[in-house]
């Protein structure tokens, strides 16, 4: 055996590059060939080896290069042979066990209606960060033939990423191929609250509504709907003032009225420390429940404890109580006003009233006090404007003159 080809064992991450020829249909064809090991089977300690061919020498030691360099850093792993399609199925089936119905729902809507058709034949391993790319760019409606919203891209987007990101985690790829997309940006709608005259006009309109408690509540606290119809009589303390914000109230899509109780959006709970006049509200409620349980007698079922039931203690549907509000607030005065407006409308009122920024964003739930600045960023701009009209009165009080010559 000639010098230097001693038939051993090569160490994990070692490779070799040759030269191929093979014939098909009385053609030959030329390619080149590298084998890695990439490891050793823990059973019977033979070699694991991998081929990697490319056009040209150079192509393949490239390759090679880029392969035992993740080995001999330990972040080498192998390419999983399945498709996106089977990886989607599988995350969607075992990975999302504490992850919210509706949030569920919507990523296999996404995966089905989007991604599956598109990218689902393409193997984890193989899929690039070019293929999700052209995937986005080219997203459209499925019917009008339209270009996807840019909340609606992003929403796909952060689907597959999440779905990726499992694949990375449990070594099924080496990286998130989704990491660096380019999406369109989101323009965040203009927000529309209520003025004192509309808020005026809205509550003598509701007045002796049966939901004109939950949307006194919502305009006064600015919890979110389904946190409001989510509300528990455990969550309500009558001697200090305050309300805890821990779930909310969700229709589980496309079932037939099935409603449960999952956390609020951000996944975390907050205190209201409340009006009087919103406990007052609180207090007539749970006088109005109790009566509406006495009347029903053995028929009342309220499993949950809520506050906001039906006339049998049962659980309110939030879109009869969002369309009762459109039409109350077309007869207001105020019919582009959706049910979420009330909560905008609570928090332009508590910024002008003078709260500081921290606590109206954890009044609202907000993750953070930018989120919640780059929503109302109109108001506190004319916030600004208002403090220094008020300093140029109280430069005035104490004598101050005029522009100041240098």
């Amino acid at each position: 055996m000639p010098h230097g080809t001693k038939n051993k064992k090569n160490a994990s991450g070692s490779g070799t590059i040759r030269k191929k020829t093979v014939s098909k249909n009385g053609k030959s064809y030329s390619y080149w060939e590298a084998r890695v090991t990439t490891g050793f089977d823990p059973g019977t300690g033979k070699q694991i080896q991998k081929s990697i061919t490319g056009k040209t020498q150079k192509e393949v030691r490239e390759k090679l290069q880029t392969v035992v360099v993740s080995i001999n850093e330990g972040s080498y792993v192998e390419p999983s042979k399945m498709t996106l399609s089977d990886w989607l199925d599988q995350w969607l089936a075992d990975y999302l066990k504490n992850v919210k119905p509706r949030t569920v729902d919507s990523y296999s809507i996404n995966c089905e209606i989007h991604i599956k058709p598109i990218l689902g034949g393409i193997r984890l391993g193989k899929l690039t960060p070019m293929d999700i790319q052209r995937f986005y760019n080219g997203l459209t409606n499925k019917i009008t033939g339209e270009p996807l919203s840019a909340k609606t891209k992003a929403n796909i987007h952060g689907t597959l990423h999440r779905a990726l990101a499992t694949a990375v985690r449990i070594g099924l790829i080496p990286k998130n191929p989704a990491d660096h997309a380019e999406l369109p940006r989101i323009r965040r709608k203009e927000i529309k609250p209520l003025d004192e005259e509309d808020i005026q006009r809205f509550m003598r309109t509701i007045r002796g509504h049966k939901y004109e408690l939950i949307y006194l509540v919502t305009l006064f606290t600015g919890m979110r709907e389904g946190e409001v119809l989510g509300l528990t009589w455990d969550c309500v303390d009558f001697a200090s003032g305050r309300v805890t914000v821990k779930q909310q109230l969700q229709k589980v899509r496309n079932s037939k009225g099935v409603y449960v109780l999952s956390s609020p959006k951000n996944g975390k709970s907050r205190v209201l420390t409340c009006a009087k006049y919103v406990m007052g509200l609180l207090e007539t409620q749970k006088e109005r429940q109790e009566a509406n349980r006495r009347f029903a007698g053995e028929a009342w079922q309220n499993k949950w404890d809520l506050v906001f039931t039906n006339e049998l203690g049962g659980n309110l549907c939030a879109q009869t109580v969002y369309l009762h509000f459109k039409n109350l607030a077309e007869q207001a005065g105020v019919p582009e006003a959706r049910f979420h407006d009330l909560r905008h409308s609570y928090a332009v009122a508590a910024l002008r009233a003078g709260d500081d920024i921290k606590t109206v964003q954890e009044n609202l739930g907000h993750h953070t006090a930018a989120f919640t600045l780059d929503t109302y960023a109109h108001v506190t701009e004319r916030m600004k404007q208002d403090s220094a009209d008020r300093m140029d009165r109280f430069i005035a009080s104490v004598g101050g003159e005029g522009k100041q010559s240098a």
